[in-house]
C-alpha cells in the first residue's frame, strides 16, 4: 500500500489544499487542517473551553454545497485567506484582523443568501482544538480502490476529494479498511492508530469545484455495500513526516 496523496482543508468546508509531505505530531491533528470554521449563527463555541460542536452549527458541504463552486487559498505565512469564483477573485482578508474576517464574512452571507441561519462569523481552533467532522477526526484516510467500487456501481466518474481526506492510499484491496480499526501502521516516519471506520454524508454529493449537487453517494453506498462508510480516522502514535509515495504497511 502507498500513500497517493495529502491533503489539509484550512477552513471547514471550503478548498483542500494538495501537499507533498506533512510533519505529523504524535497525538496531535493533521498540521493546518480544519484550523477555521464558519459558524452559521450562533453556535455556543467558546475558544476559552472549547469543545466539540456538532457540523450543522458550521457552513458545511452538507448543507451549503454551493461552496464547493468557490475556489479558496489560505496563506500561512501571512494569514491571508483568498476566494475565487470562475477564476475571478471575490474576495481576500487577513484572517489575524477583525477586518479582514468581516471580508470573508461578508462575502459569504451575501453567497450564501437565504440559506445563512445567522450572521456568519470566522471562529480560529485554540491550541490544541480542531474543528472536525468526529472527535477522533485526528486524521482520515481514504481507501482509493473503495471509492473505485463506489464508483463502479454509481456508474459515475467519482472524484476522491468528495470524501475529504487528509490521506489518500492507493494499493489496497477494495474495502480492506474494514479490517484496520484496532490496527497499527507505519507511514514514512510516522505510526498510525486506526480508531473507527468514517461513516458519511449528504456533503459527498457535491461536485467539487462546481458546487452542484449531483449524487446520492450515501444510498449508493448503503445500497450497494450495506453501510454508509468509506474511509477511516486513525490517532497519531508517533510522530513523523509523512511524503508523498509513502509505503502504509501493518506493524
Amino acid at each position: 500500500m502507498r500513500l497517493a496523496s495529502i491533503y489539509r482543508y484550512p477552513v471547514k468546508g471550503l478548498s483542500p489544499e494538495a501537499l507533498e509531505f506533512a510533519d505529523l505530531d504524535a497525538d496531535g491533528y493533521f498540521p493546518g487542517d480544519r484550523v477555521f470554521a464558519l459558524e452559521n449563527g450562533p453556535s455556543g463555541f467558546d475558544p476559552a473551553a472549547p469543545e466539540h460542536q456538532p457540523k450543522v452549527k458550521f457552513l458545511m458541504l452538507m448543507r451549503n454545497g454551493a461552496l464547493a463552486g468557490l475556489a479558496t487559498r489560505y496563506d500561512h505565512a501571512s494569514g491571508v485567506l483568498t476566494i475565487a469564483q470562475k477564476g475571478r477573485e471575490v474576495a481576500r482578508g487577513d484572517l489575524r484582523s477583525a477586518e479582514g474576517r468581516a471580508a470573508i464574512e461578508t462575502f459569504l452571507t451575501g453567497f450564501l443568501g437565504d440559506e445563512i441561519r445567522g450572521p456568519v462569523r470566522l471562529l480560529q481552533a485554540p491550541e490544541g482544538f480542531r474543528f472536525t467532522d468526529s472527535k477522533s477526526g485526528f486524521v482520515s484516510l481514504v481507501n482509493l480502490a473503495s471509492v473505485k467500487a463506489i464508483e463502479e456501481v454509481q456508474g459515475a466518474s467519482v472524484d476522491p476529494l468528495r470524501f475529504r481526506a487528509n490521506l489518500y492510499i492507493d494499493r489496497a484491496e477494495r474495502w480492506a479498511e474494514a479490517d484496520w480499526p484496532g490496527k497499527t501502521f507505519q507511514l514514512g516516519g510516522a505510526t498510525l492508530t486506526v480508531l473507527k471506520m468514517t461513516d458519511r454524508c449528504a456533503a459527498t454529493g457535491v461536485e467539487p469545484g462546481s458546487g452542484r449537487r449531483d449524487m446520492d453517494l450515501v444510498q449508493t453506498i448503503r445500497k450497494a455495500f450495506g453501510h454508509i462508510d468509506c474511509g477511516v480516522y486513525a490517532r497519531i502514535e508517533r510522530g513523523g513526516r509523512v511524503t508523498r509515495g509513502d509505503a502504509l504497511a501493518l506493524v
